[in-house]
């Protein structure tokens, strides 16, 4: 099962963030983590989760605040309109008639400015809310502790689909291998077993019970069999019970292999997510005029909660601040590269709980091909054990992670009035 395991990160280490995994049997389902950092082996991940939320949740009151204020002015300017309409259209005076015109197109000036003020404020609060979800995805998935239950988790299950881990087996076994060398000359069907067996490696650390071999493997196995003689009968009864034990292994690990077959896509996708990633944070950095070396210091690599939140709302600042000297120097088209970095910070998230959830399907995958064994008199008990500890494993993702929610939080972190 060798794939995903560290899936969430070294952010800090090396490349900001998203560092995905290894190919190999605990990497599995580290997967799990696409964004971490060194650093995120030192936080409470439900602190930062507060931290992002606290953050968040200013901005959201700034906005509110603004919105309100904006929403005021714009229905007491439309009010003062309607009353300067109704005089203008009563009024005699040529005079009055010509002040109250003034006054009317003042009004709508003030009104055009308020909308015009709204549009920022939505802006930057959106664009604000973007900054804050794509610095805080480094610490909102903790890989690690994952890893320390993948690791058990992953072990066993390779374990199990090991037949010299099963009683009398490794003994069995050895008969076995010597009938082969014994009658390699003799047969060039054993033969070919034999060498395939020793190409494939040291065959005291395991039987290839998977591809090709395991059809002349089979066969050699029935013919070492067939060739016991009838006072050996319980060698023979022996035999045939190691070679049933094969042949169940084989099918766990063909069903094991086609789940984790969706690993291997799992893991090109976070290492496509893990590109962009660099990218956006890359972009969103030089937005800013933030030099990378002082955030991964003062923020990926800080424990301090208070000073990340500090220096995470001076990135809130600056980031209003990018959206206003947009606006000012490029009054027709200001809009399109906060939009731009707004949509992308979005996709990944999407991409990113949707990926997650692809974890959380392949995990439950291992409980169906469980049940599948869990009464076979000769893999069962190694079955129940497998059964607890993805049960373990199961319950630890989902106190890390809900990817439903996380795809619902990144379609609603935006704005729109």
């Amino acid at each position: 099962m060798a794939y995903i395991l560290n899936f969430y990160t070294s952010i800090n280490n090396e490349s900001i963030y998203f560092q995905i995994m290894k190919k190999s049997l605990l990497t599995g389902l580290s997967v799990l983590a696409a964004i971490s950092l060194n650093a995120q082996q030192h936080v409470d991940s439900v602190s930062d989760k507060q931290l992002k939320d606290r953050v968040l949740g200013e901005i959201q009151y700034s906005f509110d605040k603004r919105n309100k204020f904006i929403d005021s002015t714009v229905s007491r300017l439309d009010e003062k309109v309607g009353i300067l309409d109704k005089s203008i259209q009563e009024s005699k005076n040529a005079s009055e008639k010509a002040d109250k015109l003034f006054q009317r197109v003042q009004a709508l000036e003030d009104r055009t400015k308020a909308v015009d003020q709204n549009e920022l404020n939505i802006f930057q609060a959106n664009y604000q809310s973007a900054v804050v979800n794509l610095v805080s995805m480094d610490r909102e998935i903790k890989p690690l502790i994952l890893f320390n239950s993948t690791r058990d988790f992953f072990g066993s299950l390779n374990d199990a689909g090991n037949p010299m881990n099963y009683a009398g087996f490794k003994e069995w076994y050895q008969s076995f291998s010597d009938y082969l060398k014994k009658n390699a000359s003799q047969s060039p069907a054993l033969k070919v077993t034999s060498n395939l067996l020793t190409f494939t490696g040291d065959i005291s650390k395991g039987v290839p019970l998977t591809g090709p071999i395991t059809s002349a493997l089979f066969s050699s196995m029935t013919s070492y069999i067939d060739n016991i003689g009838k006072r050996k009968s319980e060698l023979k009864a022996e035999s045939e019970k190691m070679m049933t034990l094969t042949m169940k292994i084989s099918q766990f690990n063909y069903d094991k292999e086609l789940i984790e077959h969706e690993w291997e896509t799992i893991t090109k996708e976070l290492k496509d997510l893990q590109s962009k990633y660099d990218k956006a944070l890359s972009k969103n950095l030089e937005i800013l005029k933030i030099n990378n070396g002082d955030f991964i210091t003062n923020f990926s690599k800080e424990n301090d909660a208070e000073k990340r939140y500090q220096y995470l709302t001076q990135m809130r600042e600056k980031a209003a601040g990018f959206v206003s000297i947009e606006k000012s120097s490029n009054p027709k088209d200001w809009k399109q590269p906060v939009y731009t970095q707004m949509n992308e910070v979005q996709s990944l998230k999407l991409r990113f709980g949707q990926v997650t959830f692809r974890i959380s399907e392949n995990i439950v995958k291992y409980a169906n091909l469980f049940e599948k064994y869990k009464n076979d008199e000769q893999l069962g008990s190694k079955i129940k054990d497998l059964q607890l500890k993805l049960k373990d494993l199961q319950e630890t993702f989902d106190k890390t992670f809900d990817p439903l929610e996380y795809i619902n939080s990144a379609t609603r972190m935006y704005k729109v009035s």
